[in-house]
């Protein structure tokens, strides 16, 4: 027997405020917002190149560069482990590898435990931009604290790494 479908008379209309409020809407924001301040921190950091900080202060560099430098390891990682901590496709990592390539953030060098693969490793100027990175990102939570108060920047803090740490373990039974 076919399922009756709810008519207009039984169908409940609620408020859609949530639509702009929910936790994943306010938790991407708040991504976009930190992200947005640390390119702002590097693009104005004295020591990043002045190529580099110009593609920085022009929104040429994204959140997705970052990933280069969240995820290379300093002493080099393989494209298709870059890609999986990323979570990212091994071509799309590869195009951003190929992008830091042309900035001079990273280089690929020979695999010394295999002669067919390839690591990614940083240059010097990678390794001046990972400085700034850390910098900007020590600021920006200093910054996060401040407004919002220590202790609630803690639960915060607590919080997601909780939930994100559920998710990742999620991940790799998958």
């Amino acid at each position: 027997m076919a399922k009756k479908q709810p008519t207009k008379a039984t169908i409940q209309i609620t408020p859609q405020d949530w639509r702009q409020s929910h936790l994943g809407r306010l938790l991407g924001a708040a991504m976009r917002k930190f992200d947005d301040r640390v390119l702002y921190l590097m693009a104005h950091n004295v020591d990043v190149p002045l190529a580099l900080s110009n593609l920085a202060a022009r929104a040429q560099v994204s959140a997705a560069h970052i990933h280069i430098t969240r995820h290379v390891s300093l002493e080099g990682s393989r494209l298709n482990d870059l890609a999986a901590s990323a979570n990212m496709t091994k071509q799309a990592m590869g195009d951003l590898v190929t992008q830091c390539e042309a900035w001079g953030l990273v280089e690929r060098t020979p695999d010394p435990q295999d002669a067919r693969a390839r690591r990614i490793v940083f240059t010097a100027t990678g390794l001046t931009w990972l400085k700034a990175f850390e910098q900007a990102v020590a600021q920006t939570e200093a910054e996060f604290k401040q407004e919002i108060g220590a202790d609630v920047a803690t639960v915060v803090s607590l919080g997601l790494e909780a939930y994100a740490g559920d998710y990742a373990s999620l991940k790799s039974r998958t």
